[in-house]
């Protein structure tokens, strides 16, 4: 009988190791798949700061090309 017990346990107790190493695994891909997302985040976020920014300067000439037209229609 107690050996009986003893197997069921030693079972019970490979099956406990076998899930920690999977939730382990699970553990160390998730953390992997969070740094990368991290990184991809951090680098979307300086491209749309770039973006931003051309944006402005663009926005800025193309203003100013129209105060230009427009000053040069008032000179005729």
């Amino acid at each position: 009988m107690e050996d009986k017990i003893n197997l069921n346990f030693e079972s019970d107790l490979r099956r406990l190791e076998d899930r920690l190493d999977d939730l382990v695994k699970i553990c160390n891909q998730l953390q992997s798949e969070n740094k990368s997302l991290k990184e991809k985040q951090e680098t979307l976020s300086k491209e749309r700061a770039t973006m931003v920014q051309k944006n402005e300067e663009v926005r800025a000439r193309v203003e100013a090309m129209i105060v230009r037209l427009k000053s040069m229609e008032q000179g005729k």
